[in-house]
């Protein structure tokens, strides 16, 4: 279906995918999954990139309900200052639309950084690859498939 859940099957992880359909004139990509899944928007977590600089980017997967705290980001990664990756980097470098990133089978791999508030749910859903679609998985499981550190990242 997607990079993302091929990656998954190939590793032998037990996903569970969403589907629904998503409304083109909706921006909120993580509150549509959140309210069309029936699931609290805690438990549905998005996939930023962030850039330290022309050459060092990361992932980083906060919850939906919330933000990314760019000053803790920065700490996680150890380094002083970064800014969210502009669309077109993010896009290239994932080959992921926005609203369908998945933090899994990027085209270009680069550091994730899952917010400890993952800890809270036996599972979490993240994009699947395209918008309207999702895949439900132990954090854990994503931890591992994308090889991944917890960090307290989110507001």
């Amino acid at each position: 279906m997607t990079p993302a859940i091929d990656l998954c099957r190939a590793q032998g992880v037990t996903i569970t995918i969403h589907e629904f359909t998503h409304d083109p004139s909706n921006r909120h990509f993580g509150e549509e999954a959140a309210s069309a899944l029936g699931v609290d928007a805690a438990q549905v977590f998005k996939t930023l990139m962030v850039s330290a600089g022309a050459q060092q980017f990361a992932l980083a997967i906060v919850p939906v309900s919330g933000s990314l705290d760019l000053k803790k980001m920065a700490s996680a990664m150890g380094v002083k200052k970064i800014s969210l990756a502009e669309a077109k980097t993010a896009q290239s470098r994932s080959g992921y639309l926005l609203g369908g990133m998945s933090p899994l089978a990027h085209k270009r791999p680069c550091a994730l950084y899952l917010d400890q508030q993952a800890k809270n749910y036996h599972t979490i859903f993240v994009s699947g690859g395209r918008r309207g679609l999702d895949i439900e998985l132990t954090p854990q499981d994503l931890l591992t498939l994308s090889e991944g550190v917890w960090a307290d990242i989110a507001q």
